[in-house]
């Protein structure tokens, strides 16, 4: 059967926390909106595959997530994609920096496996609010204007979409191992 998958990081508790409430307040200022109940996260990528296939995925991500090392990732300012209505908490450059690698090898490791529907994300950000209208995307930024919130990086998740919900749902975690992939250095038999 196929299902649609989501592979993200996740920040800590607390920054999860923050966010919901982020989220609820700006509910009660302009009504149920996009992503309103999403757990706060980074995307990575989305894709659709069959069930049966999720194993190998599985065993993918634990491969990539082993080379990464831990960091800290700084989020310190709002920002909007005013064309898609999303209105988001942006990491400073250091922490964009650290963080496109992650996504870039982690989507380069899935990709040859041809999933159905595979949507990338590019740009690191913490989604408030998804397909808002400009009118509540203005309220939004005159609402939220300053934020400094930081977490650890040191996992990635893999979810799974609850079609009556339609709320993704962790599946499996993978924490980063700190061990670099060795170089391959050319030997003598001699």
């Amino acid at each position: 059967m196929e299902k649609k998958y989501s592979v993200a990081i996740y920040p800590s508790q607390e920054v999860i926390d923050a966010v919901k409430k982020l989220k609820d307040y700006l509910e009660t200022k302009i009504g149920w909106y996009n992503s309103k109940n999403s757990t706060g996260h980074i995307t990575i990528c989305e894709f659709t595959i069959d069930d049966s296939q999720i194993e190998m995925y599985k065993q993918k991500l634990l491969q990539i997530c082993d080379t990464f090392t831990p960091f800290q990732v700084y989020l310190d300012h709002f920002a909007s994609y005013e064309n898609s209505g999303a209105f988001f908490i942006a990491p400073n450059q250091d922490s964009k920096n650290n963080l496109k690698p992650v996504m870039r090898k982690t989507q380069d490791v899935l990709k040859p496996l041809k999933p159905s529907k595979f949507k990338t994300s590019d740009d690191p950000h913490l989604s408030v609010g998804r397909k808002l209208t400009p009118e509540n995307l203005k309220i939004a930024s005159q609402l939220f204007t300053t934020i400094g919130i930081d977490f650890l990086c040191c996992e990635i998740v893999l979810r799974e979409l609850d079609p009556v919900k339609r709320q993704f749902f962790v599946i499996d975690t993978f924490s980063f191992g700190s061990n670099p992939q060795p170089e391959l250095v050319q030997g003598s038999l001699f």
